[in-house]
């Protein structure tokens, strides 16, 4: 089923034994910006998908934050790199509450959490596999000149100012960690 503007939808997701819900995949889309966000809060409402609904609710209000928070004022935009940011943010505040509810042994509200990290994650550029990683690592380390781990510190601020958004920050570490090991 094609939906409007870069969506498609991709996936049915089950949220227990009766329920399930249509989850979003963007397509050719680096991010979401505040205006497309605030078209797919519409088409939330009128699907009456309350999960997504109060994801992009949140992510908008974060958003809304940063940018007064920046002196942009309440009704200010943020760039691209700022909005990337507030939903990776965000990103990272779900993956750590399941794990936070999983050795709580509190497995239902993990499960939430999952289903609102699916959304986020749906609005995120696509991440680097790790082979992809080590590539752009040993690139970088080439061009930097850095052999030993006494340069690590520079190739880890170099990578990730050139990988922000396509990788996982612990990824990139654990990377050039093995690089100096």
């Amino acid at each position: 089923m094609l939906g409007l503007g870069p969506w498609i939808w991709v996936a049915e997701v089950g949220l227990g034994s009766s329920s399930s819900r249509k989850v979003p995949h963007l397509l050719n889309c680096g991010y979401m910006n505040q205006a497309q966000l605030k078209e797919q809060m519409k088409d939330a409402m009128r699907a009456k998908d309350q999960v997504r609904l109060s994801v992009i609710r949140g992510l908008l209000s974060a958003m809304q934050n940063d940018a007064v928070q920046k002196g942009k004022g309440p009704d200010g935009m943020l760039d691209e790199a700022e909005a990337l940011a507030v939903i990776t943010r965000a990103s990272k505040q779900r993956k750590d509450s399941i794990e936070q509810f999983e050795k709580g042994g509190r497995p239902e509200l993990a499960e939430s959490e999952k289903a609102e990290l699916a959304i986020i994650m749906s609005f995120l550029p696509a991440q680097m596999s790790r082979d992809e990683i080590v590539a752009a690592a040993t690139a970088k380390a080439t061009e930097l000149g850095v052999a030993d781990k006494t340069g690590a510190n520079k190739l880890m601020g170099m990578l990730m100012k050139d990988l922000r958004g396509k990788a996982d920050g612990n990824d990139v570490k654990a990377v050039v960690d093995s690089m100096f090991a």
